[in-house]
C-alpha cells in the first residue's frame, strides 16, 4: 500500500516532467527534450522524433512532437494533450471583425472540430492537435480546398464550381481584403480546446459554452460504459410515468443518470421551490460517487412570455452582494464598470447571490486565461496580461464590496430574478423593464418557426 507521503513524491515527480515555457527560457542548457528514432512515412527510412513535455497556458499539460527525416527532408509537428479529459465538453464561438481577431490564439485537441461560417459552413474535421491562431486554421482550410481543385474540375465539376466562391472568400480573408465579419467556432467534447478571449469583447462577439457529452461522444473518446449500466446498477430506482407523479414543493426526487465526467452511473437530485414574487423553479444537482463530479442547474417553466425582461441592479455595499439572484441559461449578464459581459449559455442556470455569480465568473476566467493554478501565463503578450490583471483586480474589489457597480440581467425569456429587499415597496436600486425580442433572439430560442395553433390539422393532412 502506498502511503500519502509516497503519493506526494510520485505526484511531484510526475508534475516536474511538464515545464512552463518561462522555465525553458531560463534554463536553456537542459530543456528536457527527448529524441526517439522512428519510421518516416514519406520515404520509409528512419528519422528522428523529438518530444517535449510542456505546460502551456489554457490547456495544461501537452506533448510537443517534431519529426524530421535527413533522408528525404520531410518534417512534421503536432501537439497532443496529456491532460485529463474534462468533465464537460466546450464550444467557443467568435465573430471575427478585424486583423486582431485573426491573431487570437487557438488550441485544438485531437477531438476538436473547427468551423468557419462564411457563405457556407466550412468544417475542419478532427485531426492532430495544434497550437496556432485563427488565421493559421483558415490558411489550413484554404490550402486543403484549393490544393485539389484541378482534380475536382475533371472528376467532380459540380463540386468544383460550388467551391470556387468559398475558396475566393477564404483568399480575401487571408489577404485582408475587406472580408469581415464572419464567424468561427471550435467544438471539443474533451473540453481541452480554446479560442483566446479579449477584455474588449462585447455582446455576442465571443461566447464560451459548456455542455454534457452524449453517450455516443463518450464512446468516441473511449470512456463509455455499457449503455445498460445505469439501469443495472439502479434496479430499484424507477422514474415512473411523469404524468403519474405529483411534484411537491420542497421534496427531493432522485433519478438515475450517466455521469458526464466518467460515464458511470450517478444520481440527479431534483427539487422544486417557489421564489417569492417570482415563480416556481426546478433545481437540479448531479453528484457522482465514482469521480466526485458535481454540477447544478436551475430551470424555470411556464409559458413563453411575449417580451423579454431587463433587470438592472445598483450594487452599493456588502448587503447588495448578498441578494439572491437567479440567472437562467438564456440570460446575459453585463456590467460596464467591471468590463464584464457573460453571454447566454456561458454559465448555465444559476441560483446564487450577486457575490456568488461574480466569484464563479472570476474562477472560470482566471483558471482559463491566467492559468494561475499551474503558474502559467508565460506566452501571453505583456499588454494583454496587464489588461487581464487590471480586470481581475476590479472584479476582486467588487466581490469584497470595495467598489460600487451596476449589473444588468437581460433575459429574452424573462426567467431571471434579483431579490427585492424593499418588497412590497419599490426597491430604488432595482429597475425592471420589458423589451421586444430581436429577430436573432427569436431564432436562437427556436420561436421563429414554432407553430402553436392549427398544428392538429397539419397532422391530419399528413
Amino acid at each position: 500500500m502506498v502511503e500519502k507521503s509516497d503519493n506526494d513524491a510520485l505526484e511531484a515527480q510526475f508534475e516536474s516532467q511538464f515545464q512552463k515555457p518561462g522555465d525553458l527560457v531560463e534554463r536553456d542548457d537542459d530543456t528536457g527534450l527527448m529524441q526517439v528514432e522512428s519510421l518516416c512515412m514519406n520515404c520509409h527510412k528512419n528519422g528522428i522524433t523529438r518530444l517535449l513535455l510542456i505546460r502551456i497556458p489554457y490547456i495544461s499539460d501537452c506533448i510537443l512532437e517534431s519529426f524530421s527525416c535527413e533522408h528525404c527532408n520531410f518534417s512534421d509537428n503536432s501537439i497532443k494533450s496529456a491532460g485529463e479529459i474534462q468533465q464537460r465538453g466546450s464550444k467557443y464561438t467568435l465573430v471575427v471583425e478585424n486583423e486582431q481577431d485573426l491573431a487570437r490564439q487557438v488550441v485544438r485537441s485531437d477531438f476538436s472540430t473547427f468551423t468557419v461560417n462564411i457563405t457556407n459552413e466550412i468544417e475542419l474535421p478532427r485531426g492532430k492537435g495544434q497550437l496556432t491562431n485563427v488565421e493559421g486554421v483558415i490558411q489550413q482550410i484554404y490550402e486543403g480546398l484549393s490544393g485539389e481543385q484541378e482534380l475536382r474540375k475533371d472528376q467532380a465539376p459540380e463540386l468544383h464550381d460550388a467551391l470556387v466562391p468559398i475558396i475566393a472568400r477564404l483568399k480575401k480573408i487571408l489577404d485582408r481584403d475587406d472580408a469581415y465579419p464572419f464567424t468561427v467556432s471550435l467544438d471539443d467534447p474533451t473540453g481541452n480546446s480554446w479560442i483566446a478571449p479579449n477584455t474588449s469583447d462585447r455582446g455576442l462577439k465571443y461566447k464560451r459554452q459548456e455542455y454534457s457529452r452524449t453517450h455516443e461522444q463518450n464512446e468516441e473518446l473511449g470512456i463509455s460504459n455499457d449503455a445498460n449500466a445505469v439501469a443495472a446498477e439502479n434496479p430499484d430506482m424507477d422514474a415512473g410515468n411523469p404524468d403519474d407523479l405529483d411534484i411537491v414543493d420542497g421534496q427531493v426526487y432522485t433519478l438515475p443518470a450517466e455521469c458526464p465526467g466518467c460515464t458511470k452511473p450517478c444520481e440527479v437530485r431534483i427539487k422544486k421551490i417557489y421564489i417569492p414574487h417570482f415563480k416556481d423553479v426546478m433545481i437540479f444537482a448531479t453528484h457522482c460517487s465514482h469521480c466526485a463530479f458535481r454540477s447544478s442547474d436551475v430551470k424555470t417553466g411556464g409559458e413563453v412570455p411575449e417580451k423579454g425582461k431587463r433587470i438592472t441592479l445598483q450594487v452599493n455595499n456588502i448587503v447588495d452582494l448578498s441578494r439572491d439572484i437567479l440567472k437562467s441559461d438564456t440570460c446575459a449578464l453585463r456590467s460596464e464598470e467591471l468590463d464584464l459581459s457573460v453571454e447566454p449559455g456561458t454559465l448555465g442556470g444559476r441560483f446564487t447571490t450577486v457575490e456568488g455569480i461574480l466569484t464563479e465568473v472570476k474562477d472560470q476566467l482566471e483558471g482559463n486565461v491566467m492559468d494561475t493554478v499551474n503558474g502559467g501565463g508565460d506566452s501571453m503578450p505583456s499588454d494583454d496580461k496587464v489588461k487581464w490583471e487590471r480586470f481581475f483586480d476590479r472584479l476582486d474589489q467588487a466581490i469584497k464590496g470595495d467598489l460600487k457597480f451596476v449589473i444588468t440581467l437581460e433575459d429574452p425569456m424573462a426567467n431571471s430574478y434579483v431579490q427585492d429587499l424593499c418588497s412590497p415597496a419599490v426597491d430604488p436600486q432595482i429597475t425592471i423593464e420589458e423589451y421586444t425580442r430581436t429577430a436573432e433572439e427569436e431564432d436562437d430560442l427556436g420561436l421563429t418557426d414554432m407553430k402553436t395553433e392549427g398544428y392538429e390539422q397539419d397532422e391530419e393532412k399528413e
